[in-house]
């Protein structure tokens, strides 16, 4: 009885999908808080990004130009200054408002396909296996919004030499230019194996995670009442800021590191220059190249910081959009 309560809470707490709405008002405030939260959460994260791709994205031929995160932070502020970790920022936010959007609108398709299928009646609320589910049915869809977003990003952040010649850093704009003009349309989609498999794992994390964290605040806080008004209360109120902000790090941490190898090749690929005499590597070319220069250690540079920065921006993400379908419903 009590953990059958504590799943319908933490559910109609987390998405708010016991309110009866249209679809089309879900899937505007989908779009509109999504992009919101994400934007919110790309300020916060970006700079810490930034360094994450250049750790990422050394060459495998050349000696390593950063020794960790804290030297890479040191070396780009010397040389761009602190306003340098935001280059490129224009289209990431685009894309983390196109991202974070897309997310929570496919999570609840993948959860109207879990209930078409049968697996689940509608008037249950769904067990975390099916939310760890829909999670990954967000992040595979997702992957195909997000790789040209990443491509351009990663390009600004990294700029890459042409046969030699010294780099310059580019515009979002020249970007866009030199990948149409060398490799086409289909250019913007390098590296969308690595995002695929980073997204729809790491996604199932993302939402898994955040899921199972909440319902296991819901059960404590439900064992510490002390009269069944006070756990009726509980089932109709939101989680304490600070248990939010937990459940939204632990999705973000997971996120990262479960999935940050296939980040890092999609990194590396994304990161090649355009235009020069260099074929591009495919997913598994680029994978090879990484593990008999760097081992398995080379696929996880850049992954304490990632993982740091993930914790307070996935907690932002949450608490923004959860407290805005709570708050600022259209319906």
């Amino acid at each position: 009885m009590a953990a059958t309560q504590a799943d319908s809470v933490a559910i109609t707490a987390s998405r708010f999908t016991a309110k009866d709405k249209s679809a089309t008002m879900e899937v505007i405030e989908d779009l509109t808080y999504g992009s919101t939260a994400g934007i919110v959460g790309k300020y916060i994260e970006y700079p810490f990004d930034t360094v994450k791709v250049r750790l990422q994205s050394q060459p495998d031929h050349l000696p390593l130009r950063y020794t960790g995160p804290l030297d890479c932070f040191r070396q780009s502020i010397k040389a761009d200054g602190l306003l340098g970790l935001y280059r490129g920022i224009s289209a990431p936010l685009f894309g983390a408002a196109a991202e974070t959007s897309s997310l929570f609108l496919f999570e609840r398709l993948g959860r109207e396909a879990v209930y078409a299928s049968g697996y689940c009646s509608r008037d249950r609320v769904l067990p975390l296996s099916a939310l760890w589910f829909t999670g990954a049915f967000a992040g595979a869809f997702t992957s195909v919004v997000l790789t040209p977003i990443e491509l351009v990003k990663c390009k600004v952040q990294v700029p890459a030499s042409v046969d030699g010649m010294a780099p310059k850093v580019p515009s979002v704009m020249s970007v866009i230019r030199d990948v149409y003009k060398y490799e086409g349309v289909r250019g913007f989609w390098h590296g969308q194996m690595g995002t695929f498999l980073r997204e729809s794992g790491g996604c199932a994390a993302w939402f898994g995670s955040k899921e199972t964290t909440t319902k296991m605040f819901y059960l404590l806080n439900e064992r510490s009442a002390t009269s069944q008004l006070e756990k009726d209360a509980l089932a109709t109120e939101a989680l304490p800021l600070w248990q939010q902000a937990v459940a939204g790090a632990s999705a973000g941490m997971s996120y990262n590191f479960l999935f940050f190898p296939a980040d890092t090749v999609k990194s590396r690929m994304q990161t090649s220059p355009v235009g020069g005499t260099k074929q591009n590597r495919s997913f598994v070319q680029e994978g090879k190249a990484l593990w008999n220069q760097h081992g398995l250690r080379g696929f996880y540079r850049g992954c304490g910081i990632t993982v740091l920065r993930s914790a307070p921006s996935s907690a932002f993400i949450f608490m923004v959009f959860d407290g805005l379908k709570r708050h600022l419903s259209f319906a």
